[in-house]
């Protein structure tokens, strides 16, 4: 049995995603809005760890892969993925997942699932610093 599917970019909607638009982010765009939120997360992390009592946390940035170790608990791998402009994550948790970004909500969104970026981050760091841990929602 071979499954085909059609993509049509003004009609495509994935796990309850808006519609994709027609023309993708040009590579100047995609680099500004990733930029930003790599940026975002390497700050936010490093104050959360400066906060956090947890033997081994690390925030390291080399060649645009941010790596966050949370000691015992796992380490965390997010980077930029220019060829397909997305943002990648290796969670400990829920392993891997490539985010798209989604004009029409703004947000970087795991297509399969529908789940930001941001949502997901939140929840499992905030389960294990077992304190509410709550990104911003602009990315």
């Amino acid at each position: 049995m071979v499954l085909v599917v059609k993509w049509r970019p003004t009609s495509l909607t994935l796990a309850g995603c808006p519609p994709l638009l027609r023309h993708p982010l040009t590579d100047r765009e995609y680099h500004t809005l990733a930029d930003g939120v790599m940026e975002y997360l390497e700050h936010t992390l490093e104050e959360i760890g400066e906060e956090a009592n947890i033997n081994g946390f690390d925030v390291v940035v080399a060649a645009g892969v941010l790596n966050l170790s949370l000691g015992d608990m796992g380490t965390y791998v997010i980077n930029k993925q220019p060829p397909n402009k997305q943002i990648w994550l290796s969670s400990p948790i829920s392993g891997p997942k490539r985010f798209d970004y989604v004009p029409g909500t703004k947000h970087w969104t795991y297509l399969r699932t529908g789940e930001r970026l941001a949502d997901l981050l939140s929840a499992e760091l905030s389960a294990h610093l077992k304190q509410e841990i709550r990104l911003s929602e602009d990315i």
